[in-house]
């Protein structure tokens, strides 16, 4: 522990006095009887109440003091008299610091300047705060500070509880719009022996007593299927998931994202489907169909528009990937100042491209559907073009919400797409997807034609509510330990 300031000295000092004389700093109940919310609301002079909160703001005027208190649903003033409150007075004023939870009992009225205040008759500390907080005049300022002590940022920057009520808004509205529309939310495991449906990085960790190695997964995908191939025909998960990555504007080791899948329905019908259940989310965080860009307000004008992967690529980039050879993209790749790095497979070079030149361009939202086969190991190809399968994004705001496929259901193209990425895995792609078995049999048993969609709750968070970066929209981001 680092040493004490004085400050932080003289609140311990102050601690040891109150339970000297008698007073417990840290009750464990209180007699509350109201929120100051409520109070306000429902605002008579004359009425008795209890009500508990942190000390903002004292001001000492003599035998009297006036004591902001704040219980995270609104500020009420309170008055204090040494008449009327006696010894208790004179151990108020000299031991309470700001930070300090107080409960507080009396009977309201206003002021001469008709301000609603609590003339309080009874008064007991709830917690003694033994650090100072930042100060109530500029809150807490420093980005690094208020990611590491969320709580600190909280307590003095109003505008941060918005983000995170924004954020339960929007996971309650998802949750809702999905009970609607008939599916059953479902939980699958973290710890998987096999990291599997999504190309990333997994974390790995170790079981001793049954002495094997789990991995924390990358995506709920596969048991969610395995749940279709049971009967389940509606499915969904708002899922912890884990990816063992770098650090940027768009992406977080761990992060929430809900997947959801619906049988008898293909990727065409998805994008219907996203596109009210985004509109929808929206409406219930703004109060009408919008999302915030570079501090402005823009509309969610329906249809979404639509753009293959191929057009949005030979749009922003005047390639055209079904023209030229490998050998041949590389070069027009690197002439476009798109980062390829020597041994780059055909698909990452493709997916290079799209996120330096396409992804940042589409702010409105924008579905591109229609991806390579490369890119896409668990959708189904397209009929009439099979080097293609039907999947779909959803690009927002410069970055991708959403991920979506009419899901490959035959289990023989599925192994060999397996076996391909074993291949890329073998050749050194950590993120290339292994063989699963136990998937794979489940396949075996039949699956009916089924959509699949993954959004993103981080992102899609930071996107309606205009916030350039994920640690913005999580409570408590990964950072580096601090030396």
């Amino acid at each position: 522990m680092a040493e004490r300031n004085d400050q932080e000295e003289i609140r311990l000092k102050r601690r040891a006095e109150l339970i000297e004389h008698g007073h417990n700093p840290y009750p464990a109940r209180t007699k509350t009887t109201t929120t100051i919310q409520h109070l306000r609301e429902h605002w008579k002079v004359d009425q008795s109440a209890t009500i508990s909160g942190r000390v903002r703001a004292i001001r000492l005027q003599g035998g009297s003091a006036f004591i902001d208190l704040d219980d995270g649903t609104g500020k009420l003033q309170l008055f204090l008299q040494k008449k009327q409150l006696g010894d208790t007075f004179a151990s108020l004023t000299s031991a309470l610091d700001l930070g300090d939870f107080l409960e507080a009992s009396g009977v309201t009225f206003l002021t001469k300047a008709g301000e609603q205040s609590l003339n309080t008759s009874d008064a007991k500390w709830l917690a003694k705060a033994l650090r100072p907080l930042p100060s109530n005049w500029h809150g807490l300022e420093d980005v690094e500070v208020r990611y590491r002590h969320r709580e600190l940022d909280l307590v003095t920057n109003p505008e941060t509880k918005t983000i995170f009520l924004q954020r339960a808004t929007i996971v309650r509205t998802l949750r809702e719009e999905l009970h609607r529309h008939g599916f059953v939310e479902v939980e699958t495991p973290m710890l998987q022996p096999l990291a599997g449906g999504a190309s990333a990085k997994p974390f790995v960790t170790h079981h001793n007593a049954l002495d094997i190695d789990l991995f924390l997964r990358v995506a709920p995908e596969l048991y969610l299927k395995r749940l279709i191939v049971g009967g389940f025909n509606r499915v969904f998960e708002v899922a912890r998931c884990f990816r063992n990555e770098g650090i940027d504007r768009d992406h977080n080791p761990e992060f929430t994202q809900v997947e959801l899948y619906a049988a008898y329905h293909d990727y065409r019908w998805l994008m219907d489907f996203t596109e009210k259940l985004v509109v929808n989310i929206a409406t219930s965080v703004h109060g009408r169909p919008i999302f915030i860009h570079e501090q402005q307000e823009q509309p969610l004008a329906t249809p979404f528009p639509r753009i293959t992967y191929h057009d949005a690529i030979k749009q922003y980039t005047e390639i055209d990937i079904d023209a030229v050879d490998d050998q041949a993209l590389v070069a027009a790749a690197r002439q476009r100042g798109t980062d390829i790095p020597d041994g780059l497979g055909r698909g990452k070079v493709i997916d290079e491209l799209f996120k330096t030149h396409v992804r940042p361009k589409l702010i409105t939202p924008t579905f591109v559907f229609d991806y390579p086969l490369e890119l896409s190991p668990l959708a189904k190809k397209k009929a009439d073009q099979p080097t293609y399968t039907e999947r779909f994004q959803l690009l927002m705001g410069g970055t991708e919400l959403g991920n979506a496929f009419s899901e490959l259901n035959d289990p023989i193209d599925q192994r060999q797409r397996f076996q391909e990425q074993e291949r890329l895995r073998d050749s050194g792609d950590e993120e290339a997807q292994r063989v699963d078995e136990d998937f794979l049999e489940a396949l075996e048993y039949g699956m009916p034609p089924t959509a699949g969609l993954g959004i993103g709750i981080d992102r899609l968070t930071a996107v309606l509510t205009g916030h350039h970066t994920l640690k913005d929209v999580i409570l408590f981001p990964t950072l580096r330990p601090k030396s």
